[in-house]
């Protein structure tokens, strides 16, 4: 997977109600391994327990975090989270200051072979908010990186042969407050997959 972000961080930050600083973001694609924006609570860098509330906060963030150490693969970051009871990020899930928002404007899933042997790449966009919100999580490491939540796909994304997609919330900044402040309960509630009467195939 992959996913563009055609937004500078001045946009991304007043789409997002939040202040984009001096991030050097210009818009463009996002790829594993790549850093891009995200949108956190805000009390990443605040030592010890507390419920005041902190400005939301854009920072750049590496997509993808080290893998468990029982992975097959110890050089390959993992890049989504398709298991959220999983132990390895259960803990990140459960507490919201380790959640983030995604800024996004498209993002792609391969398809099958087409008849130049090669696959498909199929680009979708959201027809009701040109720039989205996905669902994200972040852990620490020596350099900070995030996943993206996936939920079952869509019936557009069932047609392009996947079997998952990542979480769009909702154009509403309740919503995104749910993901970045909400108990588990509240949060895990908007893994939903986004409406594909809401979603749209971009042209190659």
């Amino acid at each position: 997977m992959l996913y563009r972000l055609d937004a500078a961080a001045a946009a991304i930050g007043q789409a997002f109600g939040v202040r984009a600083g001096d991030d050097p973001w210009a818009g463009g694609y996002v790829a594993s391994a790549s850093f891009a924006p995200v949108i956190t609570a805000g009390r990443e860098f605040i030592a010890g327990p507390g419920e005041a509330r902190q400005p939301w906060r854009m920072v750049p963030r590496l997509w993808g975090v080290p893998p468990p150490p029982s992975a097959h693969d110890a050089a390959r970051p993992v890049l989504s989270v398709r298991n959220t009871e999983s132990p390895f990020w259960i803990g990140n899930l459960r507490n919201p200051e380790f959640r983030c928002l995604v800024p996004a404007t498209a993002f792609m899933e391969w398809g099958g072979i087409g008849a130049d042997g090669k696959r498909r790449q199929h680009w979708f966009a959201c027809a009701d908010q040109p720039l989205f919100a996905m669902a994200g999580v972040w852990k620490d490491a020596e350099v900070p990186g995030f996943a993206l939540l996936t939920c079952a796909p869509n019936a557009e994304l069932k047609r392009a042969g996947r079997d998952a997609m990542p979480v769009i919330l909702p154009p509403d900044r309740g919503a995104w407050a749910t993901w970045l402040h909400g108990g588990w309960d509240k949060a895990t509630a908007l893994l939903q997959p986004y409406s594909s009467s809401l979603l749209r195939e971009l042209e190659r």
